[in-house]
């Protein structure tokens, strides 16, 4: 399969323009301060797993909104506090995958909470009311406004779910990473740009990146929502403009600028669902340590190569100086 994509020498020099408008970072800062008005609180109850050395929960928190947000925790037995994970699913994946993922990662030796996006998998619950309507799917829900966009309380749950983690007894919360692919790649992002608590991100093949660019080029996956929606409203331009101006707010390339800590982004050169020059122009706005692998003949999937990569990273920096 031949990249559909910009050849790779542009890839790594695509840097578009950022789209975020004045008040950006007012108003992350104003929503940062709504979330902590929050209550920091949760609870936990052990769910049976067939595995030995680690004990598996499921957990509830409060996130955006007071929305009753669930997470799979994995704890490996230890006498001391652990390095900890937050890991971010895809878009709608089924969550017997992510407990099975949060579990491998865990027999690392990794205190692992896997947040399980609000309306998409387990018992999270969405409860932001969304005027306007919207079609099927995420991509579009309270895309009118910015208080209600749909994305506004996923990016601050994900943060809610590292200081959950940070606040176990079972766990060192100076050492603290994100993880995620595809939509899990984008909320790693979101969360490092949003919170000081990571020293380590792992995105892969990020999205909801360069809405403007992917909403002309995808041709396949979630992007499409955002087609239909014009394209419903094609006799409006007053509602696309709005949407797009919502979009900005969202879009990971405009708060990739913020990300502080390393972080490390895979790529696929044959992804039709997030194209790979809406990745390069998150990764590209990265001010921080950072490097990106590129996968020649890889599309929107797993990616066997890029594993020892990821786990060799986090022992770097989350253990480093401990007996593994």
């Amino acid at each position: 399969m031949q990249p559909f994509d910009l050849p790779l020498e542009q890839l790594r020099a695509y840097r578009p323009e950022l789209t975020k408008r004045p008040d950006f970072d007012a108003f992350w800062s104003d929503t940062l301060a709504e979330l902590a008005r929050v209550p920091l609180q949760s609870e936990r109850a052990r769910m049976p797993y067939p595995v030995r050395g680690l004990t598996v929960y499921r957990v509830f928190y409060p996130g955006f909104n007071h929305a009753r947000i669930e997470a799979y925790l994995a704890l490996p037995d230890s006498d001391r506090p652990l390095p900890g994970i937050v890991q971010y699913h895809g878009y709608n994946w089924g969550s017997d995958h992510n407990l099975h993922d949060t579990v491998n990662l865990a027999l690392k030796g990794y205190a692992v909470l896997q947040m399980l996006v609000r309306g998409q998998q387990g018992e999270s619950v969405d409860n932001v009311v969304s005027p306007n309507g919207h079609v099927s799917g995420w991509m579009t829900k309270g895309i009118q406004d910015r208080e209600t966009y749909y994305y506004r309380g996923v990016y601050m749950d994900a943060v809610r779910a590292i200081e959950v983690l940070q606040g176990m007894p079972e766990v060192d919360a100076s050492r603290i990473a994100v993880v995620g692919g595809s939509q899990g790649g984008a909320i790693t992002l979101a969360a490092a740009a949003l919170s000081d608590a990571p020293k380590l991100a792992l995105a892969e093949y990020p999205y909801l990146s360069n809405f403007d660019r992917a909403i002309d080029i995808a041709p396949d996956g979630p992007y499409g929502e955002l087609n239909e929606y014009f394209r419903r409203y094609s006799s409006y331009p007053e509602i696309e403009a709005k949407a797009r101006e919502t979009l900005a707010y969202f879009d990971v390339m405009n708060l990739a600028p913020r990300v502080q800590c390393r972080t490390w982004v895979c790529v696929g050169l044959v992804d039709t669902i997030t194209p790979p020059s809406t990745v390069f122009a998150a990764y590209n706005h990265l001010a921080c340590e950072k490097e990106i692998a590129v996968y020649r003949y890889y599309g929107h999937e797993g990616i066997p190569g890029s594993i020892a990569p990821r786990l060799q990273l986090l022992m770097d920096v989350l253990q480093d100086g401990d007996e593994v």
